[in-house]
């Protein structure tokens, strides 16, 4: 074992897998944003060709060319046509594109013809024109350079497998022989013996038991976890399931599976134990939406911690700011800055004592800092770079303990399912109030439960909500101090 808690073996795959796949999501992104402009510009030069001179109005061209550009590909997306799989086969790709625009341009040529007394046939003309001369080359570029995505594997789900043996020989030549299969399996974990669990299946390794699967998955990007375990070992199987619930991956149970497809629709009727809490969809969503809030947040707020910084170098002198090890995402290790609110000799970055009521150890500074939770500002930095997001389970200090020195680990069972979501500035459970010390344990059993509601509940509308309730929140609620 090393200090990761890995083996050699599983230590050296994690390694390879720490960047994450390209998920199909980015494709789409990437062909939206390509597909806009194009479209835009050839609608443009549709109604310059269909318009009279005297009566073409350049700006409202590319207005209304941006407006039936961004319907068409609204219309496309929601057809399914920016999918890897359709937009890979040429004949597909131009023919749904095509249809995607047929609409939106019609209806666009009446209006057009009506207010600037064109033609209706002279822009449809023009209009079908222009697109086919940049849609027919656009997307079978875009095919050759998917289909090679795709081929090399760069967009495959990665998995890891929990039990060995013939299962999981089963299972995994059930993939191999799916056509468009996108699954790959990276290791096998099993607490067997090499006489009923070999220690290579098919070409994949089994690199650890089931204790280190939870490490494993923490120290790689994996998408999957596939549990090939018979149905009548039910009791193994809800084991498995209660241990591996506090990873944010997907976690299927290959016995319910007839095709090995591990279809990604919600639809699916096939049983999934546990769904992933932040696929790529959500990271994007919940990624655009931290940059926007934190740059907005910190034009506001800025003259407030530049207040705050001048404060505390007058008062103590030292550094303005505090860094400390908290845990993030996956219950992986991030530093967290905030202003320091104590004296410089009595910092402590490991939290291994709790900040009380009239702690000495806090400056007269710092109590106002931290009452207000203005401390808390420079974090607006650490949700820019991607260690926090705005809005999330709050991060606890690694060595984080309870007035009473109990770890929160003790404290509640299963604790790090709080870090299958980025942990945030602020969430759920501090606009209900729970927040600060924790000197009795039903304080961070409510805190819990709040942050795993928030967790399976997690929409973008909820995360403005939380945003918009966390002023008034730090208002009546004194429990940082």
């Amino acid at each position: 074992m090393n200090e990761t808690g890995l083996n050699e073996a599983a230590a050296n795959i994690a390694t390879a897998l720490r960047r994450p796949s390209l998920a199909p999501v980015w494709i789409t992104v990437l062909a939206i944003c390509l597909d806009l402009p194009v479209f835009a510009t050839a609608l443009w030069f549709a109604q310059y060709a269909a318009v009279a001179p005297s009566d073409f109005a350049p700006l409202d061209a590319a207005s209304a060319g941006l407006l039936i550009a961004a319907a068409s590909i609204g219309l496309l997306a929601l057809g399914g046509g920016y999918r890897p799989n359709v937009m890979r086969k040429p004949k597909h790709a131009v023919l749904g594109a095509l249809l995607a625009l047929a609409g939106p341009v019609t209806l666009a040529a009446s209006l057009v013809a009506h207010a600037w007394s064109a033609e209706f046939t002279d822009f449809l003309l023009a209009s079908l024109l222009a697109l086919a001369f940049v849609v027919v080359p656009l997307r079978l570029v875009e095919a050759q350079v998917i289909a090679w995505i795709i081929d090399t594997g760069l967009i495959q789900r990665r998995a890891v497998i929990a039990g060995g043996g013939e299962h999981a020989e089963t299972l995994i030549r059930g993939l191999n022989a799916r056509a468009q299969n996108d699954v790959r399996p990276y290791g096998i974990f099993d607490d067997r013996d090499d006489d009923r669990s070999p220690p290579q299946v098919i070409g994949v390794p089994k690199i650890g038991g089931y204790d280190e699967l939870i490490d494993f998955v923490r120290q790689s990007e994996i998408d999957m976890v596939i549990i090939s375990l018979p149905l009548e070992a039910e009791e193994r199987i809800n084991w498995l399931m209660t241990k591996l619930k506090v990873l944010p991956v997907e976690i299927r149970l290959s016995a319910f599976s007839q095709d090995y497809a591990f279809s990604q629709s919600t639809r699916d009727p096939l049983i999934s134990a546990i769904r992933g809490t932040f696929p790529a969809e959500r990271r994007l969503m919940k990624r655009v939406f931290d940059i926007v809030f934190a740059t907005l947040a910190l034009l506001i707020v800025w003259p407030v911690m530049l207040v705050a910084a001048m404060a505390i170098w007058l008062e103590t002198g030292g550094p303005v700011f505090f860094r400390q090890k908290r845990h993030g995402y996956n219950d992986r290790i991030i530093d967290v800055l905030k202003f320091r609110s104590m004296y410089n000799e009595t910092m402590d970055p490991t939290a291994r004592h709790v900040v009380t009521r009239n702690d000495p150890r806090v400056t007269r500074v710092g109590r106002i800092l931290r009452s207000s939770s203005i401390d808390e500002l420079p974090q607006l930095f650490n949700v820019l770079s991607g260690d926090l997001s705005l809005v999330g389970p709050r991060p606890h200090a690694v060595d984080a303990l309870s007035s009473r020195q109990e770890r929160f680990s003790s404290i509640v069972d299963g604790y790090s399912a709080r870090h299958r979501l980025p942990p945030g500035i602020t969430g759920w459970a501090q606009i209900h109030g729970f927040r600060g010390e924790v000197d009795v344990a039903a304080k961070l059993h409510a805190r819990f439960e709040h942050d795993l509601y928030y967790i399976e509940n997690w929409s973008i509308w909820l995360d403005l909500l939380i945003l918009l309730r966390t002023p008034p929140s730090l208002l009546w609620n004194r429990a940082a101090y």
